[in-house]
């Protein structure tokens, strides 16, 4: 009999299935994307609410009949790889050992999967926004004066408003008219608003500024280690190249890393160690409070340097890549746009107030990275903590971008260019740590050969930053959801998208161009 029932259930799952398939398919054809493959199909008719019903109601009868308990302590647990449904979500799971599911959660994961509350999710938000990168803002007021104040509040506001319309990309209203999340990256927007000419097309342009953004971050953070030690002990026989070099040693076994468990467990006292340099630079300033130059901050600026300071600036508030990810986490999504605000109205105080201080404490004396204006009696102990602090956040870009590349380039299936990094035993193949070592290698030379942190952080935020975090998510908004804009979020959006486009294009011309000088002069020396 038990038999019986589950062929019963099996074949009628299966004609509600194929049905569902072909209504998902045909209303996701009208909403612009590309006709589903076979096995995209299979994932969006996993969606449909019918056959959730229909499913749970044979379920409920089968344990009826059985004489078993209906409610959940007397549920079956469900087999491994089986198909799990969540209440009012629109949205497929992702296939099993994919990012979103391995990731813990979200919208697009397991019930089994913990989320995170709204001040969590802040708190992400604020390691993102308030890292040790803050060190250069002083070096951007000095460069523009009481405008660079204005653009760390004007450039927090435009990355708090594209955040939130880069998630409101991630829904669409189902036929019944309910908001449901059908997208659960940055790269699947792009995508979607690719489709149906070029579906890939998008995810790949995001997938390279990411790439970029990261590897630059991990050519930062070396080139801000030897800074820092080479200022910190100037009476040493060592070059800032020689301790950029000391510093890829020991970041070189970050190349035999297979997860970030290890390294996760210091990210908590590196950022509470940042955040007690700051309150010391801080305090510092506050004690120099009857010299501080006032006169020194005008509304002029450098019109061959300030549109560096706007990189710097844009590239201390990027957070956007990984803010679908960090929304599907969420208990409260409701709760999404409150914490965005207050994050963002945090991150502009604090980084208007510590720029403005150390300027006015330093004036004309300020330095690319603000520690090294403190007297050697405490600038030692200080930037100790920051290279700390900055050997231990490497590993975090690091593994993203070689993430990124080997499942863009290695673990596509047949689309892959490359044979697999990994045997079949999950072993790391020894051309795949050749590879890994050579990224290293490669942070190591871009941080000799443009030991320059400004220009570099100016660049970065110029080219990856204004693109991620300015220009796409108001070009994707516009995309994907004009017809329900009003007009004045299509004019923010217009508006976004043409100043992030010239501050863009400017600031990238400026830094290229000071980092061509900058090499030139070295190279005379």
């Amino acid at each position: 009999m038990a038999t019986l029932l589950r062929s019963k259930l099996s074949n009628v799952a299966t004609s509600v299935s194929n049905k569902s398939q072909a209504k998902m398919s045909g209303m996701f054809a009208r909403m612009g994307f590309q006709a589903a493959t076979d096995e995209e199909a299979v994932g969006f008719a996993h969606c449909d609410d019918l056959d959730f019903e229909h499913r749970q109601g044979l379920q409920m009868d089968i344990l009826k009949a059985e004489g078993e308990p209906c409610g959940d302590e007397g549920a079956e647990a469900p087999v491994e790889g089986d198909i799990h449904y969540q209440r009012g979500s629109g949205a497929p799971l992702p296939p099993s050992g994919s990012k979103d599911q391995v990731g813990g959660g979200g919208e697009f994961g397991g019930h089994d999967k913990p989320k995170i509350t709204a001040w969590e999710a802040g708190w992400n938000v604020t390691n993102a926004i308030q890292g040790m990168f803050v060190l250069g803002l002083p070096y951007a007021i000095l460069h523009g004066g009481y405008l660079g104040l204005f653009l760390i509040i004007f450039a927090a506001v435009v990355c708090c408003y594209t955040g939130k319309i880069l998630i409101a990309c991630l829904y669409e209203e189902n036929e019944d008219g309910e908001v449901v999340r059908v997208r659960d990256s940055y790269v699947a927007i792009a995508n979607a608003c690719c489709a149906p000419r070029f579906p890939t097309l998008g995810g790949r342009v995001v997938n390279v500024a990411q790439i970029i953004e990261l590897v630059m971050t991990c050519i930062l953070y070396v080139v801000v280690s030897g800074n820092l030690m080479y200022n910190s002990f100037p009476g040493l026989p060592v070059s800032q190249k020689s301790w950029s070099i000391i510093a890829t040693a020991v970041l070189l076994p970050c190349a035999f890393l297979k997860n970030l468990k290890a390294v996760s467990k210091f990210s908590l006292l590196c950022t509470l160690a940042h955040f007690v340099i700051n309150i010391l630079v801080i305090a510092y300033c506050l004690s120099r409070a009857r010299d501080w130059a006032w006169e020194k901050v005008k509304f002029y600026i450098d019109v061959k340097k300030f549109p560096i300071s706007i990189g710097i600036i844009v590239f201390s508030y990027t957070s956007q890549i990984f803010l679908p990810s960090l929304e599907g986490n969420m208990q409260q999504p409701s709760e999404f746009h409150c914490m965005m605000n207050w994050t963002h109205i945090a991150a502009c105080v604090l980084k208007g107030l510590f720029a403005l201080v150390a300027y006015l404490t330093w004036a004309d004396e300020t330095k690319e990275v603000i520690t090294d204006n403190l007297p050697g009696s405490i600038r030692a102990v200080v930037n100790i903590f920051l290279v700390a602090k900055a050997l231990l956040s490497y590993p975090l870009p690091f593994f993203a971008a070689v993430e990124v590349l080997e499942k863009s380039l290695f673990q596509e299936g047949s689309r892959a260019f490359f044979p697999a990094c990994y045997g079949g035993d999950g072993r790391l193949k020894s051309w795949g740590l050749t590879l890994r070592c050579a990224l290293v290698v490669f942070t190591l030379l871009m941080a000799i050969y443009v030991p320059h942190f400004a220009l570099l952080m100016g660049l970065t935020g110029s080219l990856t930053g204004a693109g991620l975090c300015f220009l796409l998510p108001s070009l994707f908004h516009l995309r994907l959801l004009w017809r329900k804009l009003l007009w004045h979020q299509v004019f923010f959006d217009v508006a976004i998208f043409v100043i992030g486009g010239i501050c863009s294009v400017s600031g990238f011309v400026h830094s290229l161009e000071g980092l061509i000088e900058a090499y030139r002069t070295n190279a005379e020396d």
